[in-house]
């Protein structure tokens, strides 16, 4: 082989930077957990000691772990008083989970991914699928902590608002059904949001539905929002006004039945929101950070997902605008346009 040592040696060292972030990754999650970063961030500066304290913690771990996070840049230390603090930007990313940037609920979705590798790598093996019913916990609250970020401050004021007519109706009254709901994050925003309107939040994972429904029973919403076991084929049709799929189409085995479904279940002039993982239609225009992160998610948890159900298409997270088209086409939706975009999703409008 011929070795370039300046490439090699810029390769060793982000290898060494990935191995760093990879060991760290539970830290986060035990930082999250323990209110680690919370504590540190609404008392600090801190020294190991009193952050124990505050947090009813072992103080020798406590401060391995202090000294972990400050070789990360997650804390910082201050050597002339021993004590640790954060930096707002940290804050916001690690320690405000109302944060437009909060990003601690990531520790929750790495773990899944180490807890469910051997089912991973048996399906890898006989091209079997790995359905949600057989994951890790962790899974589905890291997935819930995770979106709630950007619908608790995108769906309602920027997403909804970019539909053709679709806030007047919710203002007005309407019906929603929101397919593949999980804990039902995004529902229960749209019911604080839309007192005249009613929402029923559907998910095959009978797990996922008793915690939103215990969610909905905390936030007090009453009959305006209701949580039912479904697939995206089988709820029942009852012409909603607006029919919502959140980062989940993609997990189906059957994409185009879920959509032609969709379109028997709309009232004739209903909309179709997709909310996918934003994506180019080229592999080339992929590769990069936020490309990295969802391929990774889409080969250990969206991809053995589809392949868990019939059909199986597995289009994967990063299935881009044209694929999406395509499969609402088939199931009958003509019209199609991308209403918005962030850099981590696609907002796609289908109509009859």
């Amino acid at each position: 082989m011929d070795v370039d040592p300046d490439r090699l040696s810029a390769f060793m060292g982000k290898m060494l930077n990935e191995v760093g972030a990879a060991m760290n990754a539970s830290l986060m999650l035990i930082g999250d957990k323990l209110g680690l970063y919370k504590t540190l961030a609404a008392k600090g500066p801190l020294s190991s000691g009193e952050l124990a304290e505050a947090t009813q913690t072992s103080e020798r771990y406590v401060r391995e772990w202090l000294s972990a996070q400050a070789a990360s840049g997650y804390v910082e230390y201050h050597p002339a008083s021993g004590k640790f603090s954060m930096q707002p930007e940290q804050i916001l990313a690690l320690a405000d989970e109302d944060s437009p940037y909060f990003m601690g609920a990531v520790g929750n979705l790495v773990a899944a991914t180490f807890l469910d590798e051997p089912k991973i790598f048996d399906a890898f093996k006989t091209g079997k699928g790995v359905g949600w019913n057989r994951r890790s916990e962790c899974l589905f609250c890291g997935t819930a902590r995770f979106f709630r970020t950007g619908y608790k401050h995108l769906l309602v004021q920027e997403w909804l608002p970019a539909l053709d007519g679709v806030i007047e109706k919710l203002e007005r009254g309407c019906k929603v059904a929101d397919i593949g709901c999980g804990h039902g994050v995004s529902t229960l925003l749209m019911a604080e949001a839309f007192p005249n309107s009613r929402f029923y939040g559907f998910d095959y994972h009978s797990g996922s539905i008793e915690a939103a429904r215990l969610h909905a029973d905390h936030a007090g919403l009453g009959e305006r929002l209701r949580f039912d076991v479904h697939s995206a084929k089988t709820y029942p049709a009852a012409d909603y006004d607006l029919i919502c799929f959140f980062d989940c189409l993609h997990d189906m085995g059957d994409p185009v039945g879920a959509m032609k479904h969709a379109r028997e279940s709309m009232a004739p002039d209903g909309t179709i929101m997709l909310v996918e993982p934003f994506a180019h239609d080229r592999l080339e225009d992929n590769l990069n950070p936020v490309g990295r992160i969802f391929y990774a998610a889409s080969t250990v948890v969206c991809t053995p997902a589809s392949l868990d159900q019939e059909v199986g298409m597995a289009l994967g997270a990063q299935a881009g605008e044209a694929r999406l088209r395509e499969v609402a086409s088939k199931g009958g939706l003509k019209r199609f346009r991308r209403a918005a975009e962030t850099p981590f999703n696609l907002i796609l409008e289908a109509r009859t």
